[in-house]
């Protein structure tokens, strides 16, 4: 098949696919695979949260991308490398010093798959007319998506089978809260008798715990797992978590955000809410081991979610050690309620104990094998574009090259209005992405609407993730037909006005999932069909000799868009309150459309058939 002939729909989907399943990894995967293999929390978010700066800082090599050979030899080349990541994770899991080795590798990954990102984007504005990166543009976002769930969702499964396979039967504890008489919670470990049975090693608990729905007081609630968890610790079932703790406020917060903070509290007036001293009623899960273990061999349980209702948690996910000192007293977990739970629903709660570093070698070694079969496969089916070169200036020096790249950007025509729209497009988005599930989740006397952790799970995780892809690829479908600057306006009243939804939630606070729920559909949609305009207009202005550099310096603004509002808005709610939040949020959707009118944009970018 030539160049010619390979249809986008052979690549396209593959390779963002391929793109988002190594970010994926190395954020979310990582983390999950550390505290399966007893990692403490610290350590965990110490280092892990590092992996995520090679995207941060991609624009800067970017221009490495465009003047060293093809976009498509990076993409192949990165691909073949996050293959050897991905092994080398998967032969170091089971060494010694397994830690700081992954860790090595993950960072391979992470600027590898970094590298891969700048090369794909930059190849799909090469490899694609102006009319199909348009239609495309929701495709590749979806396939980028399925990536996010699949390293969410089915590897974790993968493992999790894995480490079944490998050890011991499985333990099963059905959690149910039902409205029955509450009764007074005791902590007594000593009332266990060790099983010390012959035959067989198992794990036992019950296999039914009946919950009364209902409320208990915080120092209650507090006092009862603090006595579980010494028990745990003192047993050595796992070691204590040790936390920094800052008691002084710095330069920051005495001489700018503080009187800041006191300006707009007596600004508008805002009392401190009185918030409920009573949560969630909670229940204990004893966990015995069912005989001795051999002297220095070492039994593994981790206990956590399995299905059902989201609204039923552990206090945290347990990671426990049993050995020939400690095999004979019970472990205990914390299982505990939602505080706004008032209908009877059921959760399954599962103890894996098998080869948990087996499992995880295989995840990444089969992840390995498929990045290897991306390589091949995108070896023979990428296109060949004729404008995919490299964009070296013969005769010039590549770091006068490299320096003339960012240059070349900032030299654009209507830079100014380019940039503003680039920081200014999602501003209001930016901060109404951070706040929107807080104010689902919080109680209704501090403002929110009270709603279950599994129904924001319904709502968002389904519904809103449908609404979300279909404005996606209706946009992009509606964009190659009459272009970027017919759509410009409506995409950006799309992505702005129905956050007008949150503002009418939280004058209304409805009970009503429906209502809540259709008000989280339209706003999802709005976004997924408004954010076409976003990406379709970062191509545009990267049109040009260095068009991947300059699509990876757009794509950096865009971060700082989001980032710095973001940051602030949680504070900022808190001062404010949630009503005047979606009001401020409302406002700051304004400066984009003071803007729209000074962005050019030409009437046939975009539209299929006319470039």
């Amino acid at each position: 098949m030539s160049a010619k002939q390979k249809s986008p729909w052979f690549w396209v989907p593959s390779l963002y696919f391929a793109e988002g399943i190594p970010y994926i990894i190395v954020m979310t995967l990582s983390v999950i695979m550390y505290k399966r293999l007893g990692i403490s929390n610290t350590d965990i978010a110490l280092y892990t949260s590092w992996l995520y700066l090679p995207w941060v800082i991609k624009p800067l090599w970017s221009p490495i991308i465009d003047i060293l050979k093809t976009k498509r030899f990076w993409i192949v080349i990165m691909q073949l490398v996050i293959g050897v990541g991905l092994a080398g994770v998967a032969f170091t899991i089971p060494v010694e010093k397994f830690f700081q080795y992954t860790l090595a590798f993950f960072w391979l990954l992470a600027f590898s798959s970094a590298t891969h990102d700048i090369a794909a984007d930059g190849f799909y504005m090469l490899g694609l007319s102006q009319g199909d990166q348009a239609f495309f543009v929701g495709i590749r976002s979806t396939f980028y998506r399925f990536a996010m769930l699949t390293g969410q969702g089915l590897l974790v499964i993968l493992a999790g089978a894995l480490e079944t396979a490998t050890g011991l039967e499985p333990l099963k504890v059905e959690v149910s809260a039902q409205n029955i008489p509450g009764k007074e919670l005791t902590f007594n470990p000593n009332k266990f008798k060790s099983l010390n049975e012959a035959g067989e090693m198992y794990f036992a608990s019950e296999e039914e715990l009946k919950v009364p729905i209902g409320l208990i007081s915080k120092t209650e609630a507090a006092d009862l797992e603090k006595k579980v968890e010494e028990w745990n610790i003192q047993n050595n079932f796992y070691a204590s978590e040790t936390h920094v703790v800052k008691t002084q406020a710095g330069w920051w917060s005495r001489s700018v955000s503080g009187p800041l903070k006191a300006t707009l509290k007596a600004k508008f007036n805002k009392e401190e809410v009185q918030l409920s001293d009573e949560v969630g009623n909670l229940a204990i899960i004893p966990i015995q081991l069912s005989k001795k273990p051999n002297a220095g061999e070492e039994v593994v349980l981790n206990f956590g979610y399995e299905k059902g209702d989201a609204s039923i948690k552990l206090a945290k996910t347990y990671r426990y050690e049993f050995n020939e000192n400690n095999w004979d007293k019970p472990a205990f977990a914390v299982v505990q309620l939602d505080s706004k739970l008032k209908k009877a629903t059921q959760t399954t709660f599962v103890g894996r104990s098998g080869n948990i570093k087996f499992a995880w070698s295989v995840v990444f070694g089969c992840i390995a094998a498929m990045f290897v079969l991306f390589f091949l496969y995108h070896r023979f089916f990428l296109p060949r574009p004729v404008a995919d070169v490299s964009n070296k200036t013969e005769g010039k020096s590549v770091l006068a090259e490299f320096m003339g790249t960012f240059a070349a950007f900032f030299r654009k025509k209507e830079i100014a209005s380019i940039m503003l729209f680039l920081l200014l497009y999602r501003l209001a988005e930016s901060q109404l992405v951070k706040m929107a599930s807080p104010f689902l989740l919080d109680a209704r006397e501090a403002g929110g609407l009270g709603i279950t952790t599994g129904d924001l799970g319904l709502v968002y995780g389904t519904a809103g993730m449908i609404a979300l892809t279909v404005g996606g690829i209706l946009g992009g479908i509606v964009a190659s037909r009459k272009g970027l600057k017919y759509w410009m306006w409506w995409m950006a009243l799309a992505i702005n006005l129905p956050n007008f939804c949150y503002l009418l939630l939280s004058w209304f606070l409805p009970h009503s999932l429906w209502w809540i729920s259709a008000a989280v559909v339209i706003e999802q949609f709005g976004y997924g069909f408004g954010f076409t305009a976003y990406m379709l207009f970062s191509i545009y202005v990267s049109e040009g000799k260095h068009k991947t550099a300059h699509y990876a310096i757009a794509t950096g603004f865009m971060a700082l868009g989001m980032m710095i509002p973001g940051m602030l808005s949680g504070w900022l709610q808190e001062i404010i309150g949630y009503q005047n939040f979606f009001v401020w949020v409302m406002i700051c959707t304004i400066p984009i459309f003071l803007v729209l009118p000074f962005v050019k944009v030409n009437s046939k970018f975009g539209i299929k058939g006319k470039e």
